[in-house]
Parts: C-alpha cells; sequence; structure tokens
C-alpha cells in the first residue's frame, strides 16, 4: 500500500500531466511571439513574415514577429533558450545560430539540446560574388587566379564564426587557395568595400547580392547550391567546378525551447505543413529567392546534427580560431 506522503506525490504528479496535457490540446489560446534574432529587413525577418499571418490563419491566434538584434543572432536566440517552453515563444533558427555558434562559440548561451526543431522553412543559395575589377569571369579563372597568387586576395565576411566566414574557409579547403579573410560587424559593410574594391570576394546570401549583381557593382562567378540558378543559368555550381560537396545552402526553420508539449508541437508541425502547401506562401518565397522546404522534425534536427559535425571538423582541420 502507499504511504500517505507517496500518495500525495503520486496524485500531484498525475495532477500535474493533466493540467499540461490540458493545456495542450487548447492550445494555442493567446498570441504566439516569433522572435527573429536579426534586424528588420534581412533574409530571416523577411521569410518570417512570409509565414507568419498564414501562421496566424491555421493557428487562429496572433503571430507577433519580435526583431531581437545582437551578436550575430545570439541574443534573441539565447532568449528563446531561457522562454517557458509552452509555445507561445519561439525563434527563427539559422545556420549561424543553431549549427555553427554552438558548434564553435565558446559561451553561446544556449547549445543545440536547448531547442526542438520543428520544421526548416525555407532554404536559400548562397553565392561567390567579386568586385567588377577582379581579372576573372568564371569559378575556374577565379580559382587559376588564387592558386597563381596566395593570400594576394581577399574575401570579406560579416564577422567571425558567421555563415559567410564559414564558406570562405570551405571554399579555401576545397579548392585549394589562400586568400586573407576580412571581418566585418556586419554583412552590408562587408558589401560595401567588396562593391568599392577595397576587398575583392565576398560569399553572401542570393536576395542581398542579387540587386548589385544586376545592376553590375559586383560580378557573380560561383553558385554554392546543388544546382545552376534559374536566374543565372550561365553561372556554375562549385561542384562543377571540382569542390565536390560544396553545396551548402543558408536556411530559415522554425524552432521551439526544449521541453515544449508534443501535442503543442504537433500542432506547430500540422500548421507549418498546411502553410508550407499553400502556393501563394511558396510563391512569395520563392520571390525572396529562397526555396521552400517544409521538412519534419526529425529531418530538421538530423540536418543540424550532419551540418554541425561538418562545421566541427572544418573548424579543426582549418585551425580557426574565434578569438579577437
Amino acid at each position: 500500500m502507499l504511504h500517505l506522503r507517496q500518495f500525495a506525490s503520486v496524485a500531484l504528479c498525475a495532477t500535474a500531466f493533466i493540467a499540461g496535457n490540458a493545456a495542450a490540446q487548447s492550445y494555442p489560446d493567446k498570441p504566439i511571439r516569433l522572435v527573429v534574432p536579426y534586424a528588420p529587413g534581412g533574409s530571416t525577418d523577411i521569410i518570417a513574415r512570409h509565414i507568419s499571418e498564414p501562421l496566424s490563419k491555421a493557428l487562429g491566434q496572433p503571430i507577433v514577429v519580435d526583431n531581437k538584434a545582437g551578436a550575430g543572432g545570439l541574443i534573441g536566440t539565447a532568449e528563446v533558450a531561457r522562454a517557458a517552453p509552452d509555445g507561445y515563444t519561439l525563434a527563427m533558427g539559422t545556420v549561424s545560430t543553431m549549427v555553427i555558434f554552438p558548434a564553435t562559440h565558446p559561451k553561446p548561451g544556449y547549445s543545440v539540446d536547448s531547442f526542438v526543431p520543428i520544421t526548416n522553412i525555407a532554404a536559400m543559395p548562397n553565392v561567390l560574388v567579386v568586385n567588377p575589377k577582379l581579372p576573372a569571369n568564371n569559378l575556374r579563372e577565379l580559382i587559376a587566379l588564387l592558386k597563381a597568387n596566395p593570400d594576394k586576395y581577399s574575401y570579406a565576411s560579416s564577422g567571425k564564426g558567421t555563415i559567410n566566414h564559414m564558406l570562405g574557409e570551405s571554399f579555401q579547403a576545397g579548392a585549394g587557395v589562400k586568400i586573407q579573410h576580412v571581418p566585418y560587424k556586419g554583412s552590408g559593410a562587408a558589401m560595401n568595400d567588396v562593391m568599392g574594391g577595397q576587398v575583392d570576394i565576398l560569399f553572401d546570401q542570393l536576395p542581398s547580392s542579387k540587386p548589385h549583381i544586376d545592376s553590375g557593382r559586383m560580378k557573380l562567378l560561383g553558385v554554392i547550391a546543388p544546382k545552376r540558378l534559374s536566374t543565372y543559368p550561365n553561372v556554375m555550381t562549385m561542384e562543377e567546378a571540382g569542390l565536390k560537396g560544396f553545396d551548402d545552402q543558408a536556411w530559415y526553420g522554425l524552432v521551439a525551447p526544449a521541453k515544449t508539449p508534443p501535442a503543442v508541437l504537433a500542432r506547430l508541425s500540422s500548421a507549418m505543413k498546411q502553410v508550407l502547401s499553400m502556393p501563394e506562401v511558396r510563391a512569395r518565397i520563392e520571390h525572396a529567392g529562397a526555396i521552400p522546404v517544409g521538412n519534419t522534425s526529425a529531418e530538421y534536427a538530423a540536418q543540424i546534427k550532419s551540418e554541425m559535425e561538418k562545421t566541427r571538423k572544418l573548424v579543426k582541420e582549418r585551425n580557426i580560431s574565434f578569438e579577437d
């Protein structure tokens, strides 16, 4: 027989379970906060706003997009990691916040285990662009130029440990070249100096570079994606230039704090599947230069794990330091 104290403990646990299950079943019954860990207007913010209205309709509650920029995405992401795991505070996860920072940053303020991946919303091709005066007109010519002139040329990034930085390191490793890394405190300053000729090369996401490519202020030489872009069919991929396995794309996913109830996660997954099946939503994402994905939670988690292992291996092999 149970002692009185044991009975009380069991009853308390049962009550908590029933209450938690009831809360999950009624989810959502108030507005949901979607944290974008970057400033308004960037690629992550654009994707978040493309899905926020249809997701709000699918769930029957407002989705409030909250931009919490700072430290390359660490501040907003760490805030969500500390939030109550009730489904009312979610985050936009990116390669930088979900993979690179947890794998490389000494004190990011969270780990990959701080979150439950819900779905990868969209992937976005990365590109290699150069100053128009650089004497190379395609990827093979650029690699030949860099091999003949080790450390003569430079590439800009939006900071140490960012996706732009990691792409530059991957390119050097795959192509067997040496380029000087020039880190900036943001992508805007990096891009401006490439266009101005102070730095030669930039690895970037397509949407932010596209206006400058089309205007002739930057020259597109390579695509970092599984296949060529329909908008620039004459520009080869890294694979075509001999860099096997170098098709890393930027991506933008939806994540929740760890220990969020399974019923809540299932509701969010179902709603996101509904949203990403809408032709008008897919069209908006594609217009932003991205590719709708919408994989399962397990697939997204496996993707994050695989990319994290790849990043750790790259950092070790390249002996990359993140000290200032």
